[in-house]
């Protein structure tokens, strides 16, 4: 058994580089096919950094009045505070709120004039809600809609929510994700069809042009194994040598890209490529492999009547 299958291996790699200019185009087409498959999972990661970046930034902000009572302010806290949605509430008081102001705008010297004349706090003081996830930030926006509903007209607590602003930035985004999504999919699946139409036409060829070695093993009592492995083998070969090359080929990419994805999206690529390579040569040198195994196997079964 161990003798006949070193003779599958040996018979394979012979007929591999026995018909290297067909068995080029054919790894070619895998290699751009794989390709492809990796550049959506390194895009996939960056988008889903760059999300995570700006939902880790995203919050209610509550601005109150400026003649609120300290008392409801603190009341409504406690009351967003005991809602199971809700992850944190910050407090920023009037005063807080003036010293930011001023550090801000420290440059602006018509700015820091123009609030010296008003010899007073302008400035109402606020809260900065945080969610458990994304999802939930509508039920606290209309938890906050019935408290501003239920206020006095006269006397006002809330002056106004910024939940709009941040949800729409969250929507765009997760927009676009899905668009991108699909429209890779949609690629990688047509690279991949031509792949396996591209190797199965490859392994039929090989079969063609191998058909008086393939008698004579018939009529020396070859096994249907022995005669089919070295066509499986080849189709192997073809998805392992595409997986290799299209990682040689991303790599110098990745290292261009690192430093770009690292300062825009606080998200290196390369780091992630380096640190995952195990999984992400097993995923796209799977792919090939699979890909081969089952365009050689169809191309075996149809042309090669054992």
């Amino acid at each position: 058994m161990w003798v006949a299958f070193k003779r599958i291996i040996r018979a394979g790699g012979i007929g591999f580089w026995r018909n290297a200019f067909v068995s080029l185009s054919s790894v070619f087409v895998m290699t751009v096919a794989l390709f492809v498959i990796g550049s959506i999972m390194m895009i996939d990661q960056i988008l889903g950094a760059s999300l995570a970046q700006i939902e880790s930034k995203v919050d209610i902000n509550v601005y109150f009045t400026v003649e609120a009572p300290e008392s409801d302010i603190q009341a409504l806290q406690t009351r967003l505070e005991a809602l199971p949605e809700v992850a944190e509430v910050n407090y920023t008081s009037r005063e807080q709120a003036l010293v930011e102001f001023r550090e801000r705008h420290s440059g602006d010297e018509l700015t820091i004039q123009a609030l010296e004349e008003l010899g007073e706090n302008p400035l109402g003081a606020s809260l900065a809600i945080r969610a458990n996830n994304t999802g939930q930030y509508e039920g606290i926006a209309l938890f906050l809609d019935e408290q501003q509903s239920a206020e006095s007209p006269q006397s006002p607590v809330i002056d106004r929510v910024n939940f709009v602003k941040n949800r729409e930035a969250i929507e765009k985004l997760s927009s676009i994700i899905n668009v991108v999504e699909r429209a890779s999919i949609i690629a990688m699946l047509v690279l991949i069809v031509a792949s396996v139409a591209i190797t199965f036409n490859t392994i039929r060829l090989a079969i063609y042009t191998s058909r008086e070695e393939i008698s004579v093993m018939r009529l020396v009592g070859a096994s249907n194994t022995f005669i089919r492995g070295p066509f499986m083998l080849q189709g192997i070969l073809y998805g392992l040598v595409s997986g290799v090359v299209s990682l040689i080929i991303m790599y110098p990419i990745l290292i261009w890209l690192g430093p770009g994805t690292e300062s825009f999206f606080q998200f290196n690529i390369l780091s992630y490529f380096i640190s995952n390579f195990g999984y992400i040569f097993l995923v796209i040198a799977g792919s090939g492999i699979v890909m081969g195994l089952i365009s050689s196997a169809l191309a075996v079964s149809r042309y090669l009547r054992v």
